[in-house]
């Protein structure tokens, strides 16, 4: 019988979300770290958010700093995002991903429960998942208390 080998090129960091998916790392924009503070606002005085990056609605922002994560709702200014949440503030680090339909394969760092939309846009709870990978190809992991340390590879 034939041993598979899992081939990972890129890898992410999950950050759990009801509402976002995990963005594909290959489709990564920009990143830096915010200099200013306002509700539901990325400020980011190095003027960053132009064309020239491809800034747009519906990109994703991931918080590193604080493992948050939000979309993009509106491009106010080279400057100034407005986000879907009120997840940034200054000094905090962030990277920005194209919204991705992709799927991906977990890595789950600490075993417990885990709720997943799956490549085929089937929403599926599985209980107890042990330490190691997770043979589903996923594109979002919901935020429910359960499994945590996860690593989206693809």
């Amino acid at each position: 019988m034939a041993n598979q080998k899992l081939q990972v090129q890129r890898a992410l960091a999950v950050v759990k979300s009801d509402t976002i998916g995990i963005p594909d790392p290959a489709k990564f924009t920009v990143s830096s770290s915010a200099t200013g503070t306002a509700t539901n606002k990325l400020i980011d005085s190095a003027g960053l958010f132009t064309t020239t990056n491809l800034v747009g609605v519906g990109d994703i922002v991931y918080n590193s700093t604080d493992s948050t994560i939000a979309t993009v709702t509106a491009v106010d200014s080279a400057t100034q995002l407005t986000l879907s949440a009120n997840i940034m503030a200054s000094g905090e680090n962030y990277s920005i991903y194209r919204d991705s339909t992709d799927s991906c394969v977990l890595y789950i760092g600490t075993t417990g429960n885990l709720k997943v939309l799956t490549a085929g846009d089937d929403i599926v709870a599985y209980n107890s998942v042990p330490v190691g990978f997770f043979p589903v190809q996923v594109k979002k992991v919901f935020n429910v208390a359960g499994a945590s340390a996860i690593v989206a590879n693809w």
